[in-house]
């Protein structure tokens, strides 16, 4: 599901999970498995995450929702805000190279990371939850509101838009929009200079950084959570993401 190559102090992680690689339960556990692996390795001073093909990720596997209900949703959003934690606060600097569609639980995945850069073209970012008709879980929305801070935050969620790579940039979703054949050498080159940085200073300016965050994450999860998943498992709710998915794919 997460593909290694090294690249010198540089280590790329690919997400290959079906064709849009949308995320579910076993992507973030294989997510944490991969970075528990690579806090170990000295070498690997720097991550690229990225995607394989023509898509970055495509967000929350809805059919897998809709399959297996509340029982799975209650592995599900747990092992969500788990994996996304362990992005957020991972100790070395970590790049997303956004090689296409970054849709809803992939934007937030490449939120997570320390940079965005975005090629340039069709892809499209953007968290329309509340368009599917869920609310969002307390990590990704504390993920959220530090890539993009509080002057787009509502624009984004209550909208729902996804965006062209310039059209993110403007909105703090995006740090840069390359050329798709430059994106993997920019994403390493930002990764090259950030690993170039002293390790230890860094974590520990990237820990301060984000505690407020995951204060929060801490603080409101044991109350917001469990409503997230009542909402998310209604029956309603359950029917919009029908609704949504024949809406934008054509299938029910």
């Amino acid at each position: 599901m997460i593909h290694r190559e090294s690249r010198g102090p540089v280590t790329i992680l690919r997400l290959d999970h079906g064709k849009v690689h949308a995320v579910d339960t076993a992507l973030f556990e294989d997510l944490i498995d991969t970075l528990d692996g690579l806090e170990g390795v000295a070498s690997a001073r720097a991550l690229v995450l990225t995607g394989t093909d023509k898509a970055f990720s495509a967000g929350v596997d809805l059919f897998r929702v809709l399959d297996g209900g509340r029982a799975y949703l209650e592995t599900f959003l747990p092992a969500l805000s788990r994996g996304l934690h362990r992005l957020f606060t991972f100790p070395r600097p970590v790049i997303a190279a956004i090689n296409g569609h970054a849709i809803a639980g992939g934007a937030i995945l490449a939120c997570a990371c320390d940079a965005r850069l975005m090629a340039r073209g069709a892809g499209r970012i953007g968290v329309p939850e509340l368009r599917v008709g869920v609310p969002f879980p307390s990590m990704p929305l504390e993920v959220l509101r530090f890539a993009v801070g509080a002057r787009h935050l509502q624009e984004l969620t209550y909208g729902g838009a996804t965006y062209t790579p310039e059209e993110g940039l403007v909105r703090g979703l995006v740090d840069e929009v390359v050329e798709p054949e430059e994106l993997i050498e920019r994403a390493l080159d930002r990764a090259r200079a950030y690993a170039a940085l002293p390790t230890e200073a860094f974590r520990m300016t990237k820990e301060a950084l984000r505690r407020p965050a995951v204060e929060r994450w801490q603080r409101d999860a044991p109350a917001s959570d469990p409503e997230v998943l009542d909402r998310w498992s209604a029956p309603d709710s359950l029917d919009a993401i029908r609704t949504y998915l024949e809406a934008t794919l054509g299938r029910g």
